[in-house]
């Protein structure tokens, strides 16, 4: 049983803590690459999933299965919903919602997922705390509130607006309720940090190439500050 398992979507969301990792070696899982190892006392590992839903949930099954991580720790960047948010600023997932799960044409809720009957996936509050705490050390604007998930890059004000209305959320990506769905069927306690790396007013595909390195480092300082303290 490993203390923490780590995964980002992309190379520059993990990259960092890769590199960091004392004693590492790496194995191939599912097509996915898992580097284990240690950072600071905690026994860690690291894995870089893939963009969207699959891919993600895919990664996290797989890390659950092989390594039994005590918590997992989505990290990486993500698009603003809520208009106060900057792009570096944080937003650290209190629950995560599928925003593109839709069955509310049968009379469900939007977000409802099927056959376990959740719309909001809870991340774990211990988590919460810890990078409420380090945020706050480390002089980061954040929020915290829910984080929509779905298999598209959200740039359109209009998408932007539907999503922020139907489920009050404050940021928008693509692998997190995945991840969270995965680790909630597995009874593995998750967490979920977002850097804002676009802004809410539809300047996405501008926005996203610029400010991705800063949104990385954010969420990346974050993530190693909850693997010392948790």
């Amino acid at each position: 049983m490993f203390d923490i398992g780590v995964i980002g979507a992309l190379s520059q969301e993990v990259e960092n803590l890769i590199s960091t990792l004392r004693d590492a070696k790496c194995e191939s899982y599912s097509g996915i690459d898992f580097h284990a190892g240690i950072i600071g006392e905690k026994s860690v590992v690291v894995a870089e999933c893939g963009v969207g839903k699959v891919f993600a949930a895919i990664c996290a099954e797989a890390m659950i299965l092989k390594y039994s991580p005590k918590l997992i720790i989505n990290t990486g960047v993500g698009g603003a919903l809520d208009k106060t948010l900057k792009t570096g600023d944080i937003v650290i997932a209190k629950s995560l919602v599928q925003h593109d799960m839709d069955t509310s044409a049968l009379g469900d809720p939007k977000g409802l997922v099927s056959g376990i009957n959740t719309v909001y996936f809870e991340a774990d509050s211990r988590a919460v705390s810890i990078l409420q705490d380090a945020a706050a050390a480390l002089s980061l604007s954040y929020l915290s509130g829910t984080v929509a998930t779905g298999d598209k890059f959200i740039s359109d004000c209009s998408d932007k607006e539907r999503i922020a209305g139907d489920f009050s959320a404050l940021a928008c990506e693509m692998e997190g309720c995945a991840i969270a769905h995965t680790a909630f069927v597995n009874n593995t306690p998750f967490a979920v940090v977002r850097a804002i790396s676009d802004s809410a007013d539809g300047n996405a595909t501008m926005d996203y190439p610029t400010f991705l390195p800063l949104a990385a480092k954010n969420s990346t300082s974050l993530t190693l500050a909850l693997i010392e303290k948790y």
